[in-house]
């Protein structure tokens, strides 16, 4: 069958043009505590996940989980020290292909799925969130939200330029249908709730 033919037959056969619903009403059930259900969905993918008090408690908590850590890099003005540096932006983005960890603060959160919104703004480049090793996220309770739906209705509108979900390290079930952590991207995802 030759290409015309086929799309002529899609063509042909397409649905009837129905209206988008004016108000989508989805149920939630309120009684949910947001911060518990972001944390068990964000272990369940593999992220490590701390309840803290405040952001004075990140620099030694990321000590102790990673020890080896050469260069570590922060978007974040509350968490820079002189053992965490603030990030710098290099025209070549492959001067960050040896960073070790890389602190962002997201905009958003998604309790369902445990995905964090991020914006470039807020990335330093584009490639640092792709590139670390360990994925570091700062997460003001304040923005969580209960699923995707809200989430959309709070960034729709909006332009960002490039922005982005991401939830938990890399990961992929390819090879023998056995999960690997960090195969393409971040090798491990720390969340500190706040």
């Amino acid at each position: 069958m030759s290409k015309e033919k086929i799309l002529a037959a899609l063509r042909h056969n397409q649905p009837e043009i129905s209206a988008l619903p004016v108000n989508l009403a989805f149920e939630r059930d309120e009684s949910i505590n947001l911060v518990e259900k972001f944390r068990v969905i964000a272990e369940g993918i593999g992220s490590k996940v701390y309840v803290v008090a405040g952001l004075e408690e990140v620099a030694a908590l990321i000590a102790a989980d990673f020890p080896e850590a050469k260069r570590v890099l922060s978007t974040v003005a509350e968490v820079v020290s002189s053992a965490i540096p603030a990030f710098e932006l290099h025209e070549d983005p492959h001067t960050y292909a040896d960073v070790d960890i890389a602190i962002f603060k997201p905009r958003l959160a998604v309790a369902e799925n445990s995905a964090l919104w991020i914006t470039e703004d807020r990335m330093g480049v584009r490639a640092l969130p792709f590139i670390t090793q360990h994925i570091i996220m700062l997460v003001d309770k304040n923005t969580l939200v209960p699923d995707m739906h809200a989430a959309y209705e709070k960034i729709g509108d909006t332009d960002y330029g490039f922005s982005t979900f991401i939830a938990g390290p890399s990961k992929t079930a390819d090879i023998e249908q056995s999960l690997v952590l960090g195969a393409h991207g971040p090798r491990s995802m720390t969340i500190f709730m706040h």
